[in-house]
């Protein structure tokens, strides 16, 4: 049995109300996670709003969501490998390179790669990224920006893959086709 509450928005607290109305209605349904986060209103719209921001980077789309899904399988966030597998899926992208993030593994793109290996060099070190590896990342044709760009790309999706393992957030229905579990 979970301690964690699926909100409405009638029944979350009524300073998550307005983001859950939101996040229902950019979706049409209202994802579980954004449900159980609504417990905690700052929480909800603390993850809300950094990753607005993150969407707002100098990273295109594709390299955004190369971040994200490296962070979640990172994380093995089953709930956002699926939500951003779809949202690959939605910007039409090759299904080798969807494969690769989702088994975490070299990617066929080696700008793209490069872009892997940086996000996961953050998250291994904690920010204390070694040299050599920020400058392979720049080599890539990155900029020292995208570098914080990762940054808050991989602060934004660890607090929702945390949230959604403690919550054990359930996948939702519009999902299961793009259902993944961890490597073993």
């Amino acid at each position: 049995m979970s301690v964690f509450t699926a909100h409405t928005p009638e029944t979350a607290p009524a300073a998550a109300r307005r983001a859950v109305e939101g996040v229902r209605g950019r979706f049409g349904w209202l994802p579980t996670p954004v449900a159980l986060m609504a417990e905690s209103p700052q929480l909800l719209t603390g993850f809300l709003a950094a990753s607005a921001g993150f969407e707002q980077t100098a990273l295109t789309p594709l390299e955004r969501e190369v971040v994200i899904l490296t962070v979640s399988t990172s994380n093995e966030c089953h709930f956002c490998v699926a939500l951003h597998t779809g949202k690959l899926t939605g910007l039409g992208t090759d299904t080798d390179l969807i494969d690769a993030l989702r088994a975490a593994t070299t990617l066929p793109d080696p700008r793209l790669e490069a872009l892997r290996r940086f996000t996961l060099a953050v998250l291994d070190h904690r920010g204390a990224v070694p040299d050599d590896e920020l400058d392979d990342f720049l080599a890539a044709g990155y900029q020292p920006r995208h570098a914080l760009d990762v940054v808050l790309g991989v602060g934004a999706y660890t607090i929702s893959t945390f949230a959604n393992r403690l919550t054990r957030a359930p996948l939702d229905a519009p999902l299961a086709a793009h259902a993944w579990t961890p490597a073993t």
